[in-house]
């Protein structure tokens, strides 16, 4: 009988053997066991199948439809609905996650804690607590552990990095990161809660979330948009986008900013989704200011699909704003311009295809310095994006006076606010609706990563962390 304190058990036998006797060969098949594969997973199962030596060699979901549907991809994989065997299965050499958020954290540690390698998608962590009990998880048992920002291995970052250092446009003086993206109303709220599909073991797919009733029309994919299971677009896009600003501006020197404030709300859609579809953010970094747009809905009601929001000169993924010019870009390319906006400057890349490559040569290396997206550097940048979600979430009701004055001295934060209150009446919003919310103004320890001063209230500590599940608990001690 399958039990939780018996896959403890040989979890951590197997830890005790692999993490300290793996080592595999030049010519040695690595075979990838993929938990979660509805249409990201199925997209990273079919890159790293395209790696010489690599093997897709198990298909796992909660959902039994799904891995019938990944079976026509790979005819040859052994299919298993409970990710907890194939953390049991010797024969994994790698684990590639691809669940919702709130699985991420605690399949790693598992994967870890059983001697498997793992590549895991962003945001790594569901909240920053558990972040850090990933990294930890990485080190005790000496596990390559990848995080799923791909462009970390476009060449491209390494030449904005060497445009900025020649100093062709001056000194940096902000940065904006944008993301600019529209999406709908998920439905709801429905009156009766879902019932989930007899293909899915809901205990499974729940996991260490809690089990609370689901009012939108559908179960996979829109957990998005729910705070239970997922982190909002801020944190779904935003660990590409706030992980090129810490590598290519900061170089991954700075962990964590040291204040957060952000605004925004769930406009317009009146649906069963929880987090903002407008949301803007000034990140405090003790060096160079940071703003973050993040922007769901068209530029102006009415318009179609493909006319989306776009502040001043572009929607690019990363603004960089200097004292001589501009340098924009966004996955696959990237662009400088002068003062006088001409462009100085043209940058291309591969949206990061080499970073299945990057893992699977780590996992031969054995060394976590080789990996581009090494954990802890993904932890941090997932980091980022729960604190602007934390900021929102413990807001009050907006006020357009309180927010230009909460970030003195610094003109673009006033721009934002402006620009802000320009889409709102595009898209026909009445600011004092209610539904906008003026974050709380969080300082932040980044070395503790934790919240200090006034900000360290019960409320703000209590969602640095969760509640979890009885037999699905992220452990304190690894």
């Amino acid at each position: 009988m399958h039990t939780r304190r018996s896959f403890i058990t040989k979890t951590a036998l197997a830890a005790t053997a692999l993490s300290t006797s793996r080592v595999m060969g030049a010519n040695d098949k690595i075979r990838v066991a993929c938990i979660g594969v509805g249409g990201r997973g199925m997209t990273t199962a079919k890159w790293f199948a395209k790696e010489p030596g690599v093997e897709i060699a198990t298909l796992c979901d909660a959902d039994t439809k799904r891995m019938e549907q990944a079976k026509n991809s790979f005819p040859q994989a052994k299919t298993e609905q409970d990710l907890r065997k194939v953390m049991e299965d010797d024969s994994i050499d790698a684990i590639a996650i691809s669940t919702g958020n709130h699985w991420h954290a605690l399949a790693t540690i598992w994967a870890c804690q059983a001697g498997k390698d793992v590549y895991v998608e962003k945001p790594v962590s569901h909240n920053i607590w558990e972040g850090r009990k990933i990294v930890d998880a990485a080190r005790k048992y000496k596990r390559i552990v990848q995080g799923g920002t791909q462009q970390r291995s476009d060449g491209m970052h390494d030449e904005l990095k060497a445009f900025l250092d020649s100093g062709k446009i001056g000194k940096i003086k902000y940065v904006r990161c944008n993301r600019y993206g529209l999406r709908g109303s998920i439905g709801g709220p429905t009156k009766t809660p879902l019932t989930p599909p007899d293909s899915v073991d809901y205990d499974l797919w729940l996991g260490p979330a809690q089990d609370v009733p689901i009012h939108r029309p559908k179960l996979h994919y829109d957990w998005h948009w729910d705070w239970n299971c997922g982190n909002g677009e801020l944190g779904n896009w935003g660990p590409h986008i706030l992980d090129d600003l810490r590598n290519v501006v900061f170089r991954d020197k700075i962990a964590l900013p040291k204040r957060v404030i952000a605004g925004g709300g769930r406009l317009n859609w009146n649906d069963a989704g929880e987090t903002p579809n407008t949301h803007f953010i000034y990140m405090d970094t003790g060096e160079v200011p940071v703003i973050v747009d993040v922007h769901n809905l068209p530029r102006k009601k009415g318009v179609n699909a493909g006319d989306t929001y776009k502040r001043r000169r572009t929607n690019a993924f990363v603004i960089v704003e200097c004292e001589d010019g501009y340098l924009t870009w966004a996955r696959g390319g990237g662009a400088a311009f002068d003062s006088n906006g001409k462009r100085i400057a043209k940058f291309s890349g591969n949206a990061g295809a080499g970073h299945a490559k990057n893992f699977f040569d780590a996992m031969r290396s054995r060394k976590q310095e080789d990996l581009k997206g090494e954990i802890e550097q993904i932890h941090y940048s997932s980091a980022w994006c729960h604190l602007g979600n934390l900021s929102y979430r413990l807001g009050a009701d907006y006020s357009r006076e309180q927010a230009e004055a909460s970030v003195k001295g610094f003109e673009p934060w006033h721009d934002v606010i402006g620009d802000f209150h320009e889409h709102l009446t595009a898209n026909e919003i009445d600011s004092k609706n209610g539904k906008i919310m003026l974050g709380a103004d969080l300082t932040i320890d980044p070395k503790k990563e934790t919240f200090t001063g006034d900000s360290a209230t019960p409320e703000a500590l209590a969602l640095l962390t969760r509640e979890y599940r009885k037999g699905f608990v992220v452990p304190e001690n690894v």
